[in-house]
């Protein structure tokens, strides 16, 4: 079995587990984009910088509630995941959504081949499980001029930095699995970020809402690609 088809083996098993988005939100809205491990909190889809016609790709797209915000905005919203059951859940919850691309694929195997993206995102997802060093050239190269690279995830906790084990939870009686997550402090991002080919860099912890039991906020990156890398 190879390294891949290991952490599909892992995320499968923690997508059984893992609920559907809600059928609303708290504005009744059917559709929406959410950085944040909170719900109904932070920035939406804006940050992006896109509109309709433009394509877009989720790295670690999950369940798919993002992307299927964006394509019924009318982008072009390709997604990629390496877990076949997020990825069953997505094509099942969001079949009326015109717009959707799904695809079971590494996300750094995918950019290697993929067309060019006016906007790249990743919301706890494929870019908090990959290298920057190597993520963020590859995201570089996929990108249009001027386009977007977003990602969000948790903070990392003070001093634990860099490759860091992450537990996946695999179900009652089981041992859970183990992945690598990539842990920065927000100034480490801001220099990743420009070293490799991005400017207007913002990297900032959004705290989290003043309601509500979880009390972690949420690392969120963003920086456009440079005309000239």
């Amino acid at each position: 079995m190879t390294v891949s088809d290991k952490r599909s083996v892992a995320w499968d098993a923690y997508a059984q587990g893992k609920p559907q988005r809600r059928t609303t939100n708290a504005r009744g809205e059917k559709t929406w984009f959410n950085w944040t491990q909170h719900p109904d909190h932070g920035p939406g889809a804006e940050l992006l910088s896109v509109e309709p016609g433009d394509v877009v790709l989720d790295l670690g797209c999950g369940g798919g509630g993002n992307l299927a915000h964006l394509a019924s905005l009318g982008m072009r919203a390709v997604g990629v995941d390496l877990s076949a059951v997020q990825l069953a859940k997505a094509a099942g919850r969001w079949s009326g959504v015109a717009g959707m691309e799904l695809h079971q694929v590494d996300a750094l195997a995918f950019l290697a081949r993929s067309e060019p993206f006016d906007a790249v995102y990743s919301v706890f997802g494929a870019a908090y499980f990959t290298d920057p060093r190597v993520l963020l050239p590859a995201v570089r190269d996929r990108l249009r001029p001027g386009g977007v690279f977003a990602l969000s995830q948790y903070p990392a906790v003070e001093g634990c930095y860099g490759c860091q084990a992450s537990f996946i939870p695999r179900g009652p009686g089981r041992d859970p699995a183990v992945v690598r997550r990539w842990d920065h402090p927000p100034g480490t991002w801001r220099e990743l970020f420009r070293e490799n080919g991005f400017t207007d860099v913002t990297a900032n912890v959004l705290p989290a809402p003043d309601t509500g039991a979880r009390r972690v906020g949420t690392l969120l990156v963003r920086g456009v690609r440079a005309a000239h890398p």
